[in-house]
């Protein structure tokens, strides 16, 4: 029985030396394929008109952003503070920044934790600001037959691709690697 554990053991120990790198790179294959347009699509309804929209966001933005406040100000953006407006764009150039990061393999773990950050906000807001909470099949439950609610279920799978990054960094074929390699002159895994 020992020598079976042995085996076992040494077997895949040897798959998980030689594909270090591999997970960390399909979990960013994997979020650019699923979440990476759904990011900047959501970003580009925030962005206000012209060049300068990125500067002066869209009325949307802080619909979606505060959704509560909007309503008791009946959307007249004027009346928002400088607060207001620092966690719509910060918010919106977010939605841009961070993927970006992560799909080319930048800065990833710091990416990832940035988009933690973001989803449990957003997560939240979905939740109290647009009164996710008050129906069930959004916010979902955990441990039952019905794998697709848009809280509880997706956003699990959002989470777990993110700690991935922030655990294991940006893998093969990023430039955290890169840089390591060149900048540091590190020959370990970024």
């Amino acid at each position: 029985m020992d020598r079976l554990v042995s085996l076992h053991n040494s077997f895949f120990s040897a798959i998980e030396r030689s594909m270090d790198g591999l997970i960390p790179l399909l979990a960013r294959f994997v979020f650019a394929a699923t979440l990476l347009n759904y990011f900047w699509a959501s970003g580009l309804t925030k962005l206000g008109d012209g060049i300068m929209g990125i500067f002066v966001p869209s009325t949307g933005a802080y619909a979606q952003i505060f959704p509560k406040q909007m309503e008791a100000v009946v959307y007249d953006t004027s009346q928002l503070s400088v607060f207001h407006w620092l966690v719509v764009v910060a918010g919106t150039w977010a939605e841009f920044i961070l993927p970006l990061l992560i799909v080319i393999g930048l800065f990833t773990r710091l990416a990832a934790l940035g988009m933690i950050g973001f989803v449990v906000v957003q997560s939240l807001t979905d939740l109290y600001g647009h009164g996710g909470i008050e129906h069930a099949e959004t916010l979902g439950a955990w441990f039952d037959k019905v794998p697709d609610s848009v809280i509880l279920d997706q956003r699990a799978f959002w989470m777990l691709l993110l700690i991935t990054l922030v655990i294991k960094g940006a893998g093969a074929l990023s430039l955290d690697r890169i840089l390591s390699r060149q900048v540091l002159g590190d020959t370990a895994t970024a």
